[in-house]
């Protein structure tokens, strides 16, 4: 009867694709979501299904046959007619072949059932839409039912729908997995539904499971019934579900064993779930550990929500070959690759189980609020994940690694570059942040409080975005933490509508003991003249610490800046003490002073009294000075000076956010100070890696091995001689490898130092081994050598060489795609487009006809060549280009156009800016000690 009896799943599942657990990372910015942002921006452009009838309950049955990998299937789906109707519309994929449909209706005291004739049943031609026409207008509030029988193919490419995979188990026998990932909308490509997130309703499954495997669904089975005829395969009877929305069905029919025993927790609210963990047998052993995680992190949830799930069991499946991104959240069945699950983090734990309260018990209404249901999930997942393990998992950098994202994303012309994934998710992050400052400002009882009431009104329902700020408010004014005038959803809303970030200056008046606070659109890319810039205000909490009364627990705000550009605060300390506003990051906005106070505070970090401020507020002070520097709003001297006590600093959150500022600064410097800022850079980083590297510990945490790393990487970059002969005896080996275009015997971190400032002929070995690169090796090898050797070198020779074979010769080794990452990479640094220009300014005539009917290489050409200037020597250079070849630049011509005018304003900031940090970085080097015999002068 059954080929391999098998079930199904419904949403992201995972497998093992072999990365050790010890291996696999978790960085909070790349997050397992609940519901991907992508693909929800397009549902939220969907036509909704009319609203004629609304589903009170699935009966489904499912029988595969997993060799074919075809099922059968019989769904019987109890409804309540709304409206008036005579035609039922509901979903239903293309590729389901309906074989039976029946319509029947219930009399008023459910003692009869008449059949409805259909007159048409009929699919859109263009979605997958299934509409029924019947012979009568049925009248509303009629009970009745819709009972369809039909054949579907399980998916094989993917594991997405209801999907067949296999694997090999280490003594080489094949086994078969079925399952589902119907998130978000993948039911319909398994049964005929109302495939939307507000039709929460019971489900009964039944399904069709081969006697040597297991099927697990979102409830236990209540009844396994034999099958006649057929020995070796079984009927299944779940349990009913609670209300829930199609995509939070789920089931998993696999080879699977327990890991352990189960255990049963009793939540705060008295209620009792039983906790499993399912593998694969031989992978078991590398589970070790995760029901103890479960059992830790299952609890903190739990009381968090101080409401009991209306399930009573949940299982985690680490399941093998599961292809998806993301776990299968299911409500009671979430299942992971088996890398995931198997590694040490708890972050993607708690959000899967977090989402099991917020998603599955209450989930939002349509595709549009899912990022607010994503938000709140990535928050709360983030402070248990850090309360568990202290920040561990992190490297206790959340959310400073998400916020310095957002401040450079929000802070450009033009956000996103109108990319609509990268908008999703930083939004989404947004949000996330916003929660965060409302569990601080609020305080964590009251906004405990507000969700707990929010779920207690919304469970077994849906919800729309304003219904968690609605009840946020509520809680908030009944423990008098907001003034009446102010409504938690004004605050969020002034947040949410906009994609910037404000930037508030505080100018103190040290003899009156005030302030004088202002708000406004923060922008790091020049010209600021973003549009409607000046009606853009934010609600913004004003939280102060201060030196006086030093206290960085009190995070309410002594003021709200409610949608002001300006605000005056009192009662601050005397000229001896400094201020700090917005402490811990709690609002997500960098914040300006002025010149007394950050000389106050410049001064104060260089004390031994610097680690009475939190490393997040010291990293939050370093962060903010070197981007308003950036943005022009700060002397550059003050950043400078707010850098100054490094030399005794070791914290790598604070040091985190150094790397990515010299970066930015070093690519934004004309050539003409880059040697000193190299210099300062040298000092700045050298004591720090050499006690590094006198403290190194074969069991030391992740930070300090990253730290370590990081900062030999930037002190290689500034031409750090130990490391640069390191990586030439290492490159050494490659040069003197029998077949040395079989594989790259070294770490890629020896290679650029080796690039930059070894010599000629190692150079070109590298240049040789792209040009013969094997076409049996990863390509990804091929792509990195041929990015460091363009991206690497300073030296113009080497620069040109590699032009003149890609671009003039047109070696038959490299493609478009290769000349297009060259082009970019040369962007990266002053020597590369100088050269660049250089090339196109020499080679104008060849290039203009080799180019002639290739645009996009073209343009891509001028862009390199021309947009990264950013003085007035450079602006004269491509001004010059422009004027010699006018009319000649084609579809180029607005690129260039474009470029001069974008260098004029780097030109202006070069002219402002570059003698400030020259003379800075003269009076600095001339004061320290460092041995510069030890580096090479670049």
């Amino acid at each position: 009867m059954f080929g391999v009896g098998l079930a199904f799943v419904c949403l992201c599942f995972s497998v093992v694709q072999s990365l050790p657990p010890d291996k696999v990372s978790a960085f909070h910015i790349i997050k397992t979501r609940s519901i991907d942002l992508n693909t929800a921006y397009g549902l939220s452009m969907e036509n909704r299904l009319n609203k004629a009838v609304q589903p009170t309950n699935y009966r489904l049955e499912l029988e595969p046959y997993l060799e074919d990998a075809v099922f059968k299937g019989h769904v019987k789906i109890n409804l309540v007619w709304l409206l008036d109707a005579d035609e039922i519309t509901l979903h239903c994929a293309h590729e389901i072949e309906i074989t039976e449909t029946e319509v029947k209706i219930l009399g008023h005291n459910s003692d009869r059932v008449d059949t409805i004739d259909i007159v048409k049943q009929t699919m859109d031609p263009k979605k997958p839409v299934l509409n029924i026409k019947l012979d009568r207008i049925i009248q509303r509030g009629t009970k009745g039912f819709i009972v369809f029988s039909y054949n579907g193919n399980m998916e094989t490419a993917t594991t997405e729908a209801f999907f067949k995979t296999v694997y090999i188990t280490d003594q080489e026998v094949e086994r078969i997995v079925a399952g589902t990932q119907l998130r978000p909308t993948n039911a319909r490509r398994m049964f005929p539904c109302f495939d939307e997130p507000s039709y929460k309703t019971p489900f009964e499954l039944s399904v069709v499971r081969p006697k040597n495997m297991i099927a697990l669904s979102n409830t236990p089975v209540a009844k396994t019934e034999e099958i006649t005829g057929e020995p070796n395969a079984v009927w299944d009877h779940f349990e009913k579900t609670p209300p829930m929305s199609t995509f939070t069905l789920g089931l998993v029919i696999a080879d699977l064993k327990q890991l352990g025993n189960s255990t049963v927790v009793t939540d705060d609210a008295g209620g009792k779930m039983e906790l499993r963990v399912w593998g694969r047998p031989e992978f078991l052993p590398a589970l070790e550990g995760i029901n103890e995680k479960f059992v830790r992190v299952f609890t903190e949830i739990s009381n968090y929500w101080n409401s009991s799930l209306p399930i009573r069991r949940m299982d985690l499946v680490a399941l093998p070959n599961y292809q998806g991104v993301k776990p299968a959240d299911n409500w009671g069945l979430i299942v992971f690759k088996e890398s995931d699950l198997a590694s040490k983090g708890y972050l993607q734990l708690a959000s899967e189980l977090t989402y099991q309260w917020m998603g599955a018990f209450t989930t939002p209404a349509w595709w549009t609020d899912a990022h607010l249901n994503k938000a709140l999930v990535g928050y709360l997942a983030a402070e248990i994940a850090f309360k568990i393990n202290n920040g561990s998992e992190m490297e206790g950098k959340w959310p400073m690694t998400v916020l310095y994202s957002l401040y450079y994303e929000f802070s450009k012309r033009y956000p996103h570059s109108r990319i609509t994934g990268m908008k999703q998710e930083t939004t989404c992050t947004k949000i996330e942040l916003l929660f965060r400052m409302f569990n601080l400002t609020l305080g964590g009882e009251t906004f405990r409080n507000g969700l707990r009431d929010f779920l207690e009104i919304s469970k077994y329902k849906t919800f729309h975005g304003d219904d968690i700020w609605y009840a946020l408010d509520s809680s908030a004014k009944k423990d008098k933490k907001v003034a009446e005038d102010i409504s938690v959803r004004s605050i969020a809303r002034s947040w949410t509508d906009r994609d910037r970030l404000p930037l508030v200056t505080v100018t103190r008046n040290y003899d009156a003991k005030t302030a004088h606070v202002t708000q406004k659109v923060f922008l790091r890319e020049r010209p600021h003249d973003v549009p409607d810039a000046d009606r853009m205000l934010w609600f913004i909490p004003l939280v102060i610490a201060r030196s006086d009364k030093l206290d960085f627990t009190k995070t309410s705000p002594v003021a709200w800046m409610k949608n002001q550009k300006e605000h005056d605060l009192k009662d601050l300390p005397n000229k001896e003490h400094f201020i700090i506003v917005n402490p811990e990051e709690i609002g997500p906005y960098p914040v300006n002073y002025d010149q007394d106070n950050w000389n106050l505070l410049a001064t104060y970090l260089q004390s031994n009294k610097r680690n009475l401020i939190p490393e997040l507020t010291r990293a939050k002070l370093l962060h903010d000075a070197w981007n308003l520097a950036y943005a022009g709003e700060l002397s550059f001297a003050t950043a400078f000076n707010m850098t100054l006590f490094l030399k005794d600093e070791r914290n790598h959150i604070v040091w985190d956010p150094v790397f990515t500022m010299i970066d930015h600064i070093g690519r934004h410097i004309c050539d003409c100070i880059h040697g000193k800022f190299q210099a300062y850079v040298r000092a700045l980083l050298s004591p720090l890696y050499e006690e590094l590297v006198k403290n190194e510990r074969e069991d030391e945490e992740n930070w300090r091995k990253n730290l370590r790393s990081h900062t030999k990487a930037f002190l290689c970059q500034a031409g750090y001689k130990p490391c640069i002969r390191e990586a030439q005896e290492q490159y050494s080996k490659w040069m003197q490898a029998k077949n040395p275009d079989e594989g790259n015997p070294i770490s890629n971190q020896y290679i650029c130092p080796v690039f930059k400032y070894g010599t000629k002929k190692e150079w070109e070995f590298g240049l040789q081994r792209v040009i013969n690169f094997p076409p049996s090796r990863k390509q990804s090898e091929r792509t990195y050598l041929l990015k460091t050797l363009a991206g690497c070198p300073v030296e113009e020779y080497k620069i040109m060489r590699l032009l003149n074979i890609t671009v003039l010769e047109g070696n038959g080794n490299f493609t478009e795609t290769d000349i297009f990452l060259i082009f970019s990479m040369l962007t990266g640094a002053p020597q590369g487009y100088t050269t660049l220009f250089t090339f196109l300014k020499n080679n104008w005539d060849v290039l203009k006809e080799k180019f002639h009917s290739k645009t996009n290489l073209w343009d891509n050409l001028i862009t390199s060549a021309t947009s990264q200037f950013t003085t007035q020597s450079g602006l004269e250079m491509v001004s010059s280009l422009y004027v010699s070849h006018q009319g000649e630049f084609g579809s180029a011509e607005h690129i260039i156009e474009k470029s001069m005018r974008n260098i004029r304003e780097e030109a202006k900031w070069s002219h402002e800016n570059i003698p400030v940090i020259e003379q800075w970085l003269d009076k600095y080097l001339a004061n320290v000690d460092i041995k510069e015999e030890q580096f090479i002068d670049n």
